[in-house]
């Protein structure tokens, strides 16, 4: 049916409308390109029409606006827009549209073909790779943001779209465009299309709520400036420079709540946020987050179990801010976020893809492109975006897609294998893995991948991680999980082996077991305790060998600072009026014979004493020794004052900690990892102990300080599963 004069008057007007926002910024050859693209259009769906019974060619106008008006975007997408799919609907061709509008508008156009292409209905929306592949697919990112547009029209307007499509094209948002919306950093249109979908899945929930928040409108802004006063008061008093931002949370968001805390409306914590956003110096940003949240929780009741530190440990986003839910007077709960300028600046950025475009004169960073797009949401005015950025080709040509069995996608560096693949899968699938049906061919687990292969992994129950492995694997998460497997065997072995010595030991009668251990681990040339045990256990060295070398250094130390040989004879105490020096406890002392004390073991950072011994040697002693008040009771005479030297450089001493908490799987490789990765910490020994789900351990490390130590025992104490750590006195 044609287009009646009617409707011509109307889309003219349209037409009209979009040449207004478009006239401040595009030339009068671009104007001319953009009229004959809709001129191109018009004749090719002269005759085509929507659902509704408009004329198709309103579609295409109601786009372009979407893509001008609310995207900010220029002259090309603007053609992409008109002539999107034309080239699939009519005999017109690609090379005649790059002919005509420009290599840019036929690029878009063709992605937008390409990406059109994607049976949706097959594939996991739930896996974040479907979205990479779907990016990975598209050369210039304005595919995407037309994409966006369409969609968008599609929500907008469900009566010219056929209701089998409808409902997809809402999965598609759920799932889809709502992330990549995200990610862009579009969250006028995310908002808009998470209204939209929660309309259309539960329109009687979303009116309800939306009544209950507009009904309550003039009492929150009442109420929010109530609560923000006195915290307004008493940052100004405390010279902090400060800004406040404060809304309600969106209807979807309250609703997942709800749906979370199986809750009503009404019980539903903190639907009104708050952001309180400090104009702190980079090195005092943290300190002064955290006085602040002082300050609030001071005028405010917190709920400690909603405290979120993302400012101690970022999210992987590189998100940083510190979230509490306080107690307002009248018994509502608002959660606020204390932040700095830099902090808010990274929150509202987010992060952008590590892909790189480029144009005829430079390289931009994606980051600073997609943080136009968002300037231009706000600003519509503010920019002429009409760039041309291309996709680098090294985002596609590291990585690769493959399939599972279900049509789930696993996104894996080019030369990945089958192993890499079940790994990815599953821990617990890659350690049995023994094989592959690779395009429903079988294949070893050694076979190397291509970009999307469908691959089914088969297991055995008999199969177990190897060290060779790691020679053809190419993911660290595959690296890391059989390094974990090998190196949780080999403690459980080490454990065998430590019995063995212990018992050994035991029948030999021979004493101070940690002092014999590290003669051993020299002798054997082993670097640390636990390949000695894990030597014993596997026979690699051999008792009658151990013995040998026991039996020829066997001189155990006796303890000098036994009570029964404390010299009484002169009782006169020394006189420490302040003009005597203290001792410094340092590796280079002339003529000064000292050791630490086994009772308590010191070491850098501790409050210390000396304690003078009958051979005129000195033993240092913590002042929370367990012996400490003994001995200045009794002995005060021998007491002296020392104190560590303030640097004490490449020495570290021995000291013990005790680990508890729930048993989970990995939990020793993850402590293990800790100590000796992370914070460089040498193990001289570990035992593990577990019962009925519960754990217990014991590691004797080699620190450099107390500031070290307390380090390391914060990061362990993160560590999932684990519930309590704490120094204990005795190696």
């Amino acid at each position: 049916m044609a287009v009646t004069e009617k409707e011509k008057t109307l889309l003219e007007e349209k037409y009209e409308e979009l040449k207004t926002l478009l006239t401040p910024n595009i030339d009068e050859e671009k104007q001319k390109l953009i009229r004959e693209a809709y001129e191109l259009a018009g004749q090719a769906y002269a005759e085509l029409r929507l659902k509704s019974g408009k004329p198709y060619l309103f579609h295409l106008l109601e786009l372009a606006i979407i893509v001008v008006k609310e995207l900010g975007l220029g002259a090309s997408t603007v053609m992409a827009a008109f002539l999107h799919g034309i080239n699939v609907r009519t005999t017109i061709e690609l090379k005649q549209i790059e002919d005509q509008f420009g290599n840019n508008v036929a690029v878009i156009v063709e992605g937008f073909n390409k990406v059109s292409t994607i049976q949706t209905k097959r594939l996991s929306f739930q896996s974040d790779n479907f979205r990479k592949l779907f990016l990975s697919l598209i050369d210039d990112i304005r595919v995407v943001l037309l994409k966006i547009a369409h969609r968008l029209y599609d929500l907008r307007h469900p009566e010219d779209v056929d209701d089998e499509k409808h409902a997809i094209f809402f999965h598609e948002v759920k799932h889809l465009y709502i992330p990549i919306a995200h990610r862009l950093g579009l969250y006028i249109i995310k908002a808009e299309f998470e209204e939209l979908v929660m309309l259309h899945e539960n329109p009687e929930i979303y009116h309800e709520l939306s009544n209950k928040i507009a009904a309550s409108k003039a009492k929150q802004d009442v109420l929010m400036q109530e609560f923000i006063q006195p915290i307004q008061r008493e940052l100004i008093a405390q010279r902090f420079d400060c800004s406040f931002k404060w809304r309600t949370k969106s209807i979807p968001s309250i609703y997942a709540k709800m749906i979370a805390q199986n809750v009503d409306f009404e019980q539903v914590y903190d639907i009104f946020a708050i952001r309180i956003i400090s104009n702190s110096q980079l090195k005092k940003e943290k300190e002064d987050c955290w006085r602040i949240y002082s300050i609030v929780t001071d005028l405010y009741q917190p709920n400690p179990k909603r405290l979120r530190d993302w400012i101690t440990t970022p999210k992987a986003s590189g998100y940083e801010s510190l979230h509490t839910t306080v107690k307002m007077n009248d018994g509502k709960w608002v959660e606020v976020q204390i932040r700095s300028k830099r902090m808010d600046e990274i929150a509202e950025k987010g992060q952008a893809a590590h892909w790189q475009y480029k144009d005829s004169e430079r390289k931009i960073d994606a980051e600073d492109w997609l943080n136009q797009v968002r300037d231009i949401l706000e600003n519509p005015d503010q920019i002429n975006f009409d760039y041309s950025y291309r996709n680098s080709n090294r985002f596609q040509n590291d990585k690769m897609f493959i399939f599972t069995p279900n049509g789930d996608l696993k996104q894996l560096p080019k030369g990945a294998t089958v192993l890499d693949f079940a790994y990815e899968v599953h821990t617990h699938v890659g350690a049995s893995c023994n094989g592959a049906k690779v395009n429903n061919k079988i294949v070893p687990i050694r076979h190397e991948l291509t970009n999307g292969d469908k691959v089914e992994i088969m297991t055995s129950k008999k199969q177990i991680p190897k060290s060779d492995w790691l020679s053809f694997v190419v993911t660290d998460r595959a690296r890391s999980k059989i390094k974990r497997y090998l190196k949780e065997e080999e403690l459980k072995e080490a454990e065998i082996g430590k019995d063995i010595l212990l018992r050994k030991l035991k029948n030999w009668r021979i004493q101070n077991f940690d002092e014999v251990v590290n003669k051993l681990v020299k002798h054997f040339k082993t670097n640390t305790s636990i390949e000695l045990y894990h030597a014993l256990a596997t026979e690699k060295i051999e008792l009658s060998a151990l013995k040998k070398v026991l039996m020829q250094e066997q001189n155990p130390d006796k303890e000098a600072v036994a009570e029964t040989e404390i010299d009484t004879t002169d009782k006169k105490p020394k006189n420490f009026d302040g003009r005597d020096d203290y001792l410094i406890i340092d590796n280079s002392l002339s003529n000064v014979d000292y050791r630490l004390a086994k009772c308590c073991n010191p070491i850098p950072g501790d409050q210390v004493f000396g304690f003078v011994t009958i051979g005129g040697g000195i033993t240092i002693h913590r002042l929370s020794c367990p012996n400490a008040k003994r001995l200045k009771d009794r002995y005060s005479y021998r007491v002296m004052p020392v104190k560590w030297k303030e640097a004490i450089d490449n020495t570290s001493f021995q000291t013990a900690i005790r680990i508890g908490g729930h048993d989970t799987l990995g939990l020793v490789g993850e402590i293990t990892k800790v100590v000796s990765d992370d914070m460089k910490v040498n193990m001289r020994t570990i035992s593990f102990d577990t019962r009925d789900g519960r754990f217990e351990g014991r590691l004797v490390l080699q620190i450099k300080d107390t500031s070290h130590l307390e380090q390391l025992i914060h990061k362990i104490g993160k560590i999932a599963g684990v519930e309590r750590v704490q120094r204990v006195d005795q190696l």
